[in-house]
């Protein structure tokens, strides 16, 4: 039997890298989106085909992607962002095809992404974990870590469902606030899972 595939989801600065450390301290393997998309930008078929999508201007001198130029372009311009979009996200689910094939044998295995529903990632998957948070909060908590203005940060959080509607979507729901015992939420869905 393999292992069930189980997505972790919710919305930028809601604290999903956090909870997803729960899950791997307890033992399960987990497939995190954006860093192996991360890993593409070392490829160069992958950069051949960001070059034609955004030309030269999002690239240093060396011939690396300036990864915040990308952003500010592809988030700037939908076309955009759907072409990056159609570029990274066939290599997720080969990556992710394989990443299952090697851990096969778990109870459980975690896709995390931002983004799972808005791209349909959560039709690969048997269940779905929302980590919420209400939008005060994330906006604090990324204006710290990014020091990015808030018009920026608005602009792309509506790029992504409202959170509200990805915890009704979701099979289970994880409140990452301050004081919130989020470790014994993440032991009560493990246990779940396991069975």
């Amino acid at each position: 039997m393999s292992a069930l595939r189980i997505g972790i989801t919710g919305g930028m600065g809601c604290g999903k890298s956090t909870v997803v450390r729960e899950f791997i301290a307890r033992g399960i393997p987990c497939f995190v989106s954006d860093i192996v998309a991360s890993r593409y930008y070392f490829d160069i078929d992958f950069l051949d085909e960001l070059r034609a999508l955004l030309g030269d201007g999002v690239f240093l001198p060396d011939g690396s992607a300036d990864k915040r130029a990308v952003a500010d372009r592809v988030f700037a311009d939908q076309r955009l962002l759907d072409g990056l979009n159609a570029l990274v996200h066939p290599r997720v689910i080969d990556d992710f095809e394989a990443f299952c094939s090697f851990h096969e044998r778990e109870p459980y295995l975690l896709f995390e992404s931002a983004i799972l529903y808005e791209y349909g990632f959560d039709r690969l998957m048997d269940r779905v974990v929302c980590v919420y948070l209400d939008l005060d909060e994330r906006l604090r908590r990324l204006r710290l870590r990014d020091g990015v203005g808030e018009e920026d940060l608005m602009a792309r959080i509506s790029r992504q469902l409202p959170a509200e509607e990805v915890m009704l979507r979701a099979d289970h729901v994880i409140l990452n606030y301050e004081g919130n015992p989020r470790q014994r939420q993440v032991e009560y869905i493990d246990k779940l899972l396991r069975q």
